[in-house]
C-alpha cells in the first residue's frame, strides 16, 4: 500500500533567459544555420484546434474546398497518405486534417500546396515510404540512441529524441556514414523513426496532429554530419508538413544562442513559441515544462529507462523543487513491518548531496542508514534503490543544496510492496 507524502514545496515553472536582439549578419550555411530555418522560417506556428472546421477564416475553408475541387479532377483523387484517403465523400475528417497541414506549408497557396502534395506522393513512391515500418534495416546499434519515439509530452505529443554526438567517434561515424549507400540506409532508417512517430497520431480535429521533436546538440561533430543532416531537413520539409508540434534543442552551445538572437527579432511571437533552446544545465528544467519526468529519458535528467514504456504506462512521478542554499527532507511514512519500497529520484543537474535512511516508529529504534549521503554529479543518472523494513517507520530521502545558490528541478516517484502474508 503506498503513503502520499506531505508536498514540500510548490513546483515553479522554470524561465529561461531571453538573449538580447542583435543585428543579423551574413552566415556561411552551416549544420547549425539549417536547423535555425528548418525551426524557424519553414515551421508555421502549430495550434491544435485549427484543424476544427468552424474555427477556420473563410479563405481558409474556401482554400480548403478548393484544394478539394482541383484534386477531384486529377489523378490523385485516388490516393493516400499515412493510410488517409485524399478523396472523401464527407465521412473522413482526417482528409480534411492532412490537405490543411499542405496548405499551411504553403501559406493557404492552392496551386503550390497542390503541387507539394504532388511532389511528396511522387516521393513516398519512389521512396516506397508505405512499407518502410516493416522493414529491417539494421541499425539495433542506433535504435534508442540517435533518434527514436520515446513517450509523450504533457498533451499527449509522441516525442521524437535526436542525439548525434555518437558520431563524434570516427569509428562510428565510417561505419555508418562511410560511403554514399551507407548515407542512403541512414536516411531512410531516419524516415522509419520518423513514420514510427507518425502512425501515433490521430488526424482528428482537435486531436493530437503532430509530434514534439528534442534534439540533442551535445558533442555533435558539425562539419562530418552537414550533407547527412542537411538532407534529413530537406527530405522532412518538403514531405512532412506541419507534423511538429514543437521543436526543442538541449545542450546548445552559445554560438547557437547568438544565431537564436539574430533570428528572434523577425520572428512572430507565435513562431517564437513553437522553437525551444536550453542550454548545458537547464535540460530537465526545460523539458519538464513539456514533458513530465516519467517520459523524460534518464540521460535528460528524466526517469524513463530504457524498455520501461514496453511494459504499459509509467507510475506518475510527483514534482518538486529544491531552492538555492535549501535542504529537502521527503518523508514517505506509513511502512510497514516486512514491506519493500522501491524508490527513483531525480534532481535536474544534481550537483548536490542525496542519502536515504530509514527511521523506525519505536523510540528505541535505530535510524538505519540506506545511502549514506554523498555528492551526485551532473553525469550522474536517477537514483533507483529498494529497502525491506524489519519494523515499521518510515523513509526519508534528503536532497541537500545548500552549496548552491541555483533553484532545481526534480520528481520522485516510489511504490510499496506489502508483506506477504
Amino acid at each position: 500500500m503506498e503513503q502520499t507524502p506531505t508536498p514540500l514545496t510548490k513546483p515553479q515553472e522554470p524561465k529561461l533567459p531571453t538573449p538580447p536582439p542583435s543585428p543579423p549578419k551574413p552566415l556561411k550555411k552551416s549544420f547549425v544555420t539549417s536547423l535555425m530555418e528548418a525551426a524557424t522560417l519553414r515551421s508555421p506556428s502549430f495550434k491544435e484546434d485549427s484543424y476544427l472546421l468552424s474555427s477556420l477564416k473563410p479563405s481558409m475553408r474556401k482554400s480548403l474546398q478548393d484544394l478539394k475541387n482541383l484534386l477531384s479532377s486529377t489523378n490523385l483523387q485516388d490516393s493516400s497518405i499515412w493510410g488517409i484517403p485524399l478523396s472523401s465523400s464527407g465521412s473522413d475528417d482526417r482528409t480534411d486534417v492532412v490537405l490543411l497541414k499542405f496548405l499551411r506549408a504553403r501559406d493557404f497557396n492552392v496551386q503550390d500546396s497542390l503541387s507539394m502534395l504532388s511532389k511528396c506522393l511522387e516521393w513516398r513512391n519512389s521512396f516506397k515510404a508505405d512499407t518502410i515500418l516493416n522493414e529491417d534495416l539494421g541499425f539495433k546499434e542506433l535504435e534508442g540512441v540517435v533518434a527514436y519515439m520515446n513517450g509523450c509530452d504533457r498533451e499527449g505529443h509522441p516525442v521524437c529524441y535526436n542525439a548525434y554526438g555518437v558520431f563524434k567517434d570516427k569509428e562510428m561515424y565510417e561505419r555508418i556514414f562511410g560511403d554514399d549507400e551507407k548515407l542512403r540506409r541512414f536516411l531512410r532508417w531516419r524516415v522509419q523513426v520518423l513514420e514510427r512517430g507518425i502512425s501515433l497520431l490521430q488526424f482528428k480535429p482537435g486531436g493530437v496532429n503532430s509530434i514534439i521533436q528534442v534534439t540533442d546538440l551535445k558533442d555533435m561533430p558539425k562539419r562530418e554530419l552537414r550533407v547527412a543532416s542537411n538532407q534529413i531537413l530537406s527530405l522532412f520539409q518538403d514531405n512532412y508538413p506541419e507534423l511538429v508540434a514543437k521543436k526543442i534543442f538541449i545542450n546548445v552551445p552559445w554560438y547557437f544562442s547568438v544565431l537564436y538572437s539574430m533570428f528572434s527579432p523577425f520572428l512572430t511571437q507565435r513562431t517564437k513559441s513553437k522553437f525551444v533552446i536550453a542550454r548545458e544545465g537547464f535540460v530537465a528544467e526545460t523539458l519538464y515544462k513539456y514533458i513530465r519526468p516519467e517520459y523524460v529519458p534518464v540521460q535528460h535528467g528524466g526517469l524513463s529507462r530504457p524498455g520501461d514504456l514496453q511494459a504499459g504506462l509509467p507510475k506518475p512521478a510527483s514534482e518538486f523543487t529544491v531552492k538555492g542554499g535549501e535542504k529537502v527532507n521527503l518523508e514517505i511514512e506509513g511502512i510497514e513491518e516486512g514491506a519493500t519500497i522501491t524508490w527513483d529520484i531525480v534532481v535536474g543537474g544534481w550537483d548536490l548531496d542525496y542519502g536515504a535512511e530509514y527511521m523506525p516508529l519505536a523510540e528505541d529504534g535505530y535510524t538505519v542508514s540506506i545511502e549514506k549521503s554523498r555528492r551526485i554529479t551532473s553525469s550522474d543518472e536517477p537514483i533507483h534503490n529498494s529497502y525491506t523494513s524489519r519494523e515499521p517507520g518510515k523513509m526519508v530521502l534528503s536532497i541537500d543544496n545548500t552549496g548552491s545558490r541555483r533553484r532545481k528541478v526534480a520528481a520522485y516517484r516510489y511504490f510499496v510492496q506489502r508483506p506477504s502474508i
